[in-house]
């Protein structure tokens, strides 16, 4: 099997592993309350999903 014949320097490790950061998630606003929410998800601020109403809001007095 194969050995490496130089040592890995910081420099080049750092390099190849900055690439394995997490991308940030996509975030577009609901079509109903304006809000932000996810792609394909129901929406936390009003409990739409595709233009039907998912969860029902509880309104706390």
């Amino acid at each position: 099997m194969a050995a490496p014949k130089r040592r890995t320097s910081k420099m080049k490790k750092r390099q190849r592993r900055g690439a394995h950061s997490r991308p940030l998630p996509t975030v577009n606003t609901c079509t109903e309350c304006g809000e932000p929410a996810q792609p394909h998800r129901v929406c936390r601020a009003c409990g739409q999903y595709n233009g039907r109403q998912v969860l029902t809001q509880t309104v706390d007095d």
